[in-house]
């Protein structure tokens, strides 16, 4: 697996200062504006609740949009990646936003042992993360290892029906596999999800799908009781291009009848004592 992992760094190395250059990550609205936060922190709000005080981690952080959005509601906030270009962009945003961010470079299987065990009041993990870990019981199980007793887990994810989905057919059909498997999905795609002129380099990725069954058995292995599960009808950017529109919420649905499809869920979970 630790080639599929360098493939993926290199991905994302690349497509790292698109995505801070890009609209679509309003990095500047960031610095010129102390109270705004990212679309995926703001959609969870309600659910995401009081997290003032609450030592943090945001696993596969990104840019770091989202951490950065944690800190300003008051979390005092880290944030893991395995990309350093990823990590440089997100140092950059913190600093230029005047937050006290500890951002660590590491795969996410090895967050444990960069944080330590148990010092963690919660986990966060944003929307386009699970599909880049080949083994969902793994990463369960680190995040059992860095909560603390009573700590919990906050996802929004996309949801891994949607994963199964053909984007280039005229209409959406399920082609690709819904449960986990050892071998990864290779694409090879010179376009990254913004705005940009420039096409990537390094174009090849790895990804796995994990079933709603695997990942919320994974947590209940490791200790974790799950206390909020909403499907949502919606993502935070156009997944099926022929299918999709966007509302005013900013996320986007099928045009027809978008309750047909779950698009996305949240997950919270408490670790036991």
């Amino acid at each position: 697996m630790t080639g599929s992992f360098d493939v993926n760094r290199a991905n994302w190395d690349e497509r790292a200062p698109l995505h801070a250059a890009a609209e679509q990550y309003a990095v500047r609205k960031y610095v010129d504006d102390p109270e705004f936060l990212s679309h995926v922190v703001r959609f969870d709000r309600p659910r995401l609740g009081d997290v003032a005080g609450l030592r943090g981690v945001h696993l596969q952080c990104h840019i770091g949009t989202d951490t950065l959005s944690l800190s300003r509601l008051g979390a005092r906030m880290s944030g893991l990646d395995l990309s350093p270009a990823s990590l440089t962009e997100a140092r950059k945003l913190a600093s230029a936003a005047g937050a006290d961010i500890d951002y660590r470079e590491a795969n996410v299987y090895a967050a444990a042992e960069v944080f330590g065990e148990g010092g963690f009041d919660l986990v966060y993990t944003g929307i386009g993360a699970l599909c880049w870990l080949p083994r969902i019981a793994d990463w369960a199980s680190v995040v059992a290892r860095l909560l603390r007793p009573g700590g919990r887990l906050f996802i929004r994810e996309a949801h891994p029906m949607l994963w199964t989905l053909d984007d280039e057919t005229e209409r959406a059909w399920p082609r690709f596999g819904y449960f986990e498997l050892d071998e990864p999905m290779v694409w090879n795609d010179e376009n990254t999800y913004v705005d940009t002129e420039r096409p990537l380099r390094n174009t090849t990725t790895h990804e796995w799908n994990h079933s709603l069954g695997e990942i919320i058995t994974a947590l209940l292995d490791n200790g974790l009781s799950l206390t909020g599960f909403t499907e949502h009808d919606s993502v935070p950017w156009n997944a099926l291009p022929k299918e999709m529109a966007a509302g005013d919420d900013g996320e986007w649905r099928m045009r027809e009848n978008p309750g047909r499809l779950a698009a996305s869920y949240t997950l919270q979970a408490v670790k036991g004592s």
